[in-house]
């Protein structure tokens, strides 16, 4: 039997569409270091798929001091409630 967090991963690249989701289920200030814990993978890969969904305006980054906060975009956020709908029904 296939497991359902498998059969996700058919459709979708897992951790830049966990990214979104997890994006978008929290209302705290979000960072680089803490996102790429909860899609458990590397630091540098969190921030290779942030620039990437940067470049195609579904995330921003603000500058607060030393700190890059990530937020989604209007569209982002759409997209990741997308997602998440597919996934629940995966």
């Amino acid at each position: 039997m296939v497991k359902k967090k498998d059969i996700f991963g058919v459709f979708f690249r897992t951790k830049p569409a966990m990214t979104l989701v997890a994006l978008r289920k929290s209302t705290k200030n979000r960072y680089g270091s803490v996102l790429a814990k909860e899609v458990d993978c590397t630091y540098s890969h969190a921030v290779k798929i942030l620039q990437e969904m940067e470049k195609a305006k579904l995330v921003e980054f603000e500058k607060q001091g030393r700190i890059k906060v990530i937020r989604l975009t209007e569209n982002g956020n759409k997209i990741a409630e997308h997602v998440e709908k597919i996934r629940n029904l995966l």
